[in-house]
């Protein structure tokens, strides 16, 4: 037999390593791939390398039971993981949740008929869908919709499905998207299991919606699919692991940081809902002249980033939670000692995705991914009643978490966060039983908190201003004051850039300097979320805005612009701004610059302020567009745009009641024929809104 020569060897070798790559898929070798890296930091982890095909991503895992989520700020996110984890522990569903935006639709016209698929919608702004539910919504509200196989007229037969919507009583497209989409669904031949549930956050009921529609919900789905219920157990997504070869020193440890180019230092852009732009604050301060309120005016500077806005966008504020309550949490889990332990999450199912990169530490997942500060909800005090540590907490417990008027007389009307509540019900005592993975499957990640920008882009474009009330309120009964979590760190920002060496805004301590130092110089982290809440594109339109307290930020923009563009020689419409607050000594907002843009737009400029506490009677933002009747319905008829922003709840709702009655009665028309008028302006965009509950 010939010699083998050197060549002959390394060629073989090469051979055989390709094979067993083959075979092994290069299992021996693989480096597990960090989720949170590149891919994540541009937006496009779900897209990159990995199956749209949702039927062959259930049939791959061996999953009958898909939540789709559409979800702007992780409400609807959260909902869909629990009705994934109750199918599975409740019923043996074999179940996953999917990203609306991570998949086809044109295929579940092939969607089994022994499996069914759950659709969490939430309803974003003036009936539109959420950021991540765009595609699907266009998919199934277009004229011509083309399946993968079936051309007939009802080609979703074979599809069971369940839906569940998340609303705002107080917009007029109440719940649109999960009403739209199962109608479509309908049409189409699907079959609906249950009614189709409607949450409503105006009212303050989402969270008793949701548990009253799931039971039926859950009941009408194990007749249609013979499932079993069983007692449900507690069974972990997510493994929770203790690292004690790795320090939290180590460069590999992500310390808050929320993908892999934070944590190596080299943050690069697009900046957006996956990866925010660490932002220099260059100006920051108070603006009310009232000692026991705080509200903030503060420019971010995004001069270093490729990020924009156009006048009326969003900026979101990436928050961080209190030290107060991240000491609260970590005491009453028995993990204060163990705060800066490394550990590693990992899902235990190939379709579990991790909230948060890891590895990291007990205080830094707290600290910056966990939402540790919203109220405990009733479902997650049922899960917890088999870890107490006493029958007679399991027992009250179990009462609170069954009872929905129990549970609200004694944790929803004190506003208890989960590390209040648990330290309320034990007295103090620890729960030790608790795995920390529930802790993870059952809060919500935190989300960014958007606000109003308040400065134009036509004079701004690299400094983005946000006007923002400091929220702190005390609730009856409740041995504690609730506190908003970023407003307060804001403030805390705002102090430490006005010398106050240890920040502490209202008896709460944030870890202001960021992960490892990153947010030294008043960093905050941002990006920014498009509006479509915008001044007509002919300035010489009239405007009519109302913008009690901070709901006058956008409309601070929009003055703003419109004198920058009378200034540049534009021809600029009539401009009236309905203004309130409390008392003109105290939260007045922005007096002098209304002095100088008004000068700046002359005659076409008007402020009506209302000073709700000045006088004898209480005065407000409604009592002066009644006064001004006549001016606005005849500004209307000239095709003026009408806006408000504020809150949802009372004074946009008297508002727009208002609208119709002044123009039923300036224009002689049944008060019928006037909110159809008023309906018909919101269609057109000349009635805009931008509120919140």
């Amino acid at each position: 037999m010939a010699q083998l020569d050197t060549l002959d060897i390394v060629v073989l070798v090469v051979l055989l390593a390709g094979t067993v790559a083959y075979f092994t898929k290069g299992t021996y070798w693989a480096v597990q791939k960090d989720p949170y890296a590149s891919s994540f930091a541009n937006g496009n982890a779900s897209k990159a390398g990995k199956s749209r095909n949702i039927i062959e991503k259930m049939e791959e895992s061996g999953k009958n039971c898909v939540v789709f989520y559409g979800s702007q700020t992780g409400t609807a996110e959260d909902y869909a993981s629990r009705l994934a984890k109750e199918g599975s522990s409740r019923f043996g569903l074999k179940t996953m949740t999917a990203d609306l935006e991570e998949y086809d639709y044109e295929n579940l016209d092939q969607f089994p008929d022994d499996k069914v698929a759950m659709f969490v919608l939430a309803t974003y702004g003036e009936g539109e869908p959420t950021d991540n539910a765009v595609e699907f919504y266009e998919f199934f509200s277009g004229e011509e919709i083309s399946f993968s196989e079936k051309a007939d007229e009802q080609p979703l037969q074979s599809l069971k499905y369940v839906a569940f919507g998340l609303g705002n009583n107080t917009y007029e497209h109440y719940n649109s998207m999960v009403r739209n989409v199962s109608k479509y669904f309908d049409r189409l031949g699907a079959k609906r299991i249950g009614t189709a549930g409607e949450g409503d956050d105006g009212a303050g009921t989402m969270e008793e919606d949701f548990l009253a529609w799931k039971e039926p919900m859950w009941l009408a789905l194990s007749d249609e699919l013979n499932l079993e219920e069983r007692e449900a157990i507690y069974e972990p997504v997510f493994e929770v692991t203790e690292k004690p070869e790795l320090s939290a020193d180590d460069d590999t440890v992500y310390l808050g940081e929320p993908n892999k180019s934070h944590l190596e230092g080299q943050s690069k852009g697009p900046y957006n809902a996956h990866n925010p732009y660490i932002a220099p604050i260059s100006e920051s301060k108070e603006l009310f002249n009232d000692k026991t309120r705080n509200c903030l005016h503060m420019e971010i500077d995004v001069s270093g980033s490729n990020l924009s806005y156009t006048t009326g966008d969003h900026i979101a504020v990436w928050p961080t939670n209190a030290g107060k309550e991240v000491d609260r949490f970590l005491r009453i889990t028995n993990h204060l000692d163990k705060r800066h332990t490394v550990i590693g999450v990992k899902g235990l199912d190939a379709t579990a995705k991790v909230p948060f990169p890891s590895p990291t530490t007990y205080d830094a997942a707290i600290r910056y991914h966990m939402e540790i500060c919203a109220p405990v909800s009733r479902q997650f005090v049922s899960q917890l009643a088999q870890f107490a540590s006493t029958d007679a907490i399991k027992t009250e417990i179990t009462k609170m978490g069954g009872d929905k008027d129990y549970f609200h007389e004694k944790v929803a009307s004190k506003n208890f966060n989960i590390a209040q509540f648990l330290e309320w019900v034990s007295n103090g005592e620890p729960w030790e039983k608790v795995p920390f993975s529930l802790f993870i499957e059952a809060l919500n990640k935190i989300q960014p908190r958007y606000y109003s920008i308040s400065s134009s882009s036509l004079v701004s474009p690299k400094k983005i201003t946000v006007t923002a009330v400091v929220e702190s309120f005390e609730v009856p009964g409740a041995p504690h004051v609730v506190k908003g979590v970023t407003t307060n760190y804001l403030l805390a920002l705002k102090q430490k850039q006005h010398g106050d060496a240890h920040p502490d805004p209202n008896g709460l301590d944030y870890a202001i300097m960021g992960p490892r130092n990153k947010y030294d110089g008043i960093h905050v982290p941002v990006h920014v979320r498009h509006s479509n809440f915008k001044l007509p594109s002919d300035p010489s339109k009239p405007v009519i805005m109302v913008g009690p307290g901070t709901g006058v930020a956008p409309f601070r923009a929009f003055v703003q612009e419109r004198a920058q563009q009378a200034k540049n020689g534009e021809n600029v419409g009539k401009t009236l701004l309905f203004f309130g607050c409390r008392r003109k000594t105290e939260d007045f907002m922005y007096e002098e610059e209304w002095k100088q843009w008004g000068a700046d737009l002359g005659d076409n400029f008007e402020l009506i302020t209302a000073f709700s506490r000045d006088g004898p009677n209480k005065v407000y933002v409604q009592h002066k567009l009644k006064e001004r009747a006549q001016e606005i319905n005849e500004l209307l008829e000239q095709k003026a745009y009408f806006y408000v922003c504020g809150d949802a709840a009372q004074m946009a709702r008297e508002v727009n009641e208002l609208m119709g009655t002044i123009i039923s009665e300036k224009r002689g028309v049944a008060k019928s024929r006037a909110e159809e008028i008023v309906k018909g302006m919101r269609a057109s965009n000349q009635y805009q809104e931008d509120v919140w509950s």
